[in-house]
């Protein structure tokens, strides 16, 4: 079995540089939630504010590795955003999951759940 390199070796110039496009594309679209806050040119003191909750919860946000997808809907609307959550698999297209609800506190501090947009 070869490896990834040696499998580049084995291509035309032309077609080398053209795969590492596509991969620098590919890195280029993942980022995480400090990077996209950083590219879309925010403070974690304006996400705080936008957030209401203090800049060291902006931080502490960021750093982790596992969020409930209603603190990451939240997170990505406060920079003007919106989330859609995509499922891949290896024999279909990717499919945009609906229905799955977010709960939020309305006026009144009563809890409802909304359907993700």
């Amino acid at each position: 079995m070869s490896t990834l390199s040696q499998r580049m070796k084995e291509l035309s110039a032309a077609r080398r540089k053209k795969i590492e496009a596509r991969a620098a594309d590919l890195v280029s679209q993942e980022m995480t939630l400090q990077e996209l806050r950083r590219a879309r040119k925010l403070t974690q003191l304006r996400m705080a504010k936008a957030l209401r909750i203090t800049q060291d919860g902006v931080s502490r946000l960021e750093r982790r590795t596992d969020l409930l997808l209603s603190t990451l809907r939240k997170s990505v609307e406060a920079m003007g955003g919106s989330l859609t959550l995509i499922a891949e698999f290896p024999d279909r297209e990717p499919v945009a999951i609906s229905g799955i609800a977010s709960v939020e506190t309305a006026p009144g501090n009563r809890r409802v759940s909304r359907r993700a947009s």
